[in-house]
């Protein structure tokens, strides 16, 4: 896959994205999750982008193309006492940007935080999907992820 697109820059996220992020997320019509181009809200983003960068278990990536965030991604490693105390990544956030969807950015994206999995010697990534989200699910599936779990969530606020 990298081979196919030479210009896709993956790298850590740096604060100067925050709005090129934001901008992606707040144009997915799907996530629900209630992200807003608004003034009012940036100081949100910024205080969770220093926690993710405060982090030695979370990176927030971005994939970028002539100097533009096309994609993003964010990781998160965990620890757990079953597995006999296996570790695993979970990945998080996945979103490319509109016009860039069916390029490949996506699954170069996820080919690199596999790799960086297997870099740090974690047998297991991970990760969630909207249950809406059926193209999503066949890309996901496509890249070798199995549906394994049902997930519950509970809205606190």
């Amino acid at each position: 896959m990298a081979a196919e697109l030479p210009d896709i820059l993956i790298r850590p996220a740096r604060r100067e994205d925050l709005p090129a992020l934001v901008a992606m997320f707040a144009a997915d019509a799907l996530g629900g999750h209630g992200d807003t181009m608004e003034a009012e809200a940036f100081p949100d983003y910024v205080r969770a982008f220093a926690v993710i960068e405060a982090s030695p278990d979370q990176t927030l990536y971005v994939a970028e193309r002539g100097g533009e965030v096309v994609g993003t991604f964010q990781t998160m490693v965990t620890t757990s006492l079953t597995g006999r105390g296996s570790a695993a990544m979970i990945i998080e956030a996945v979103q490319t940007r509109a016009d860039m969807r069916g390029q490949g950015v996506g699954g170069l994206m996820i080919e690199f935080a596999i790799a960086e999995a297997k870099g740090r010697g974690i047998g297991r990534v991970a990760l969630t999907s909207n249950a809406i989200r059926k193209d999503a699910h066949r890309f996901y599936e496509r890249l070798g992820f199995k549906p394994s779990h049902l997930g519950f969530k509970m809205a606190l606020k």
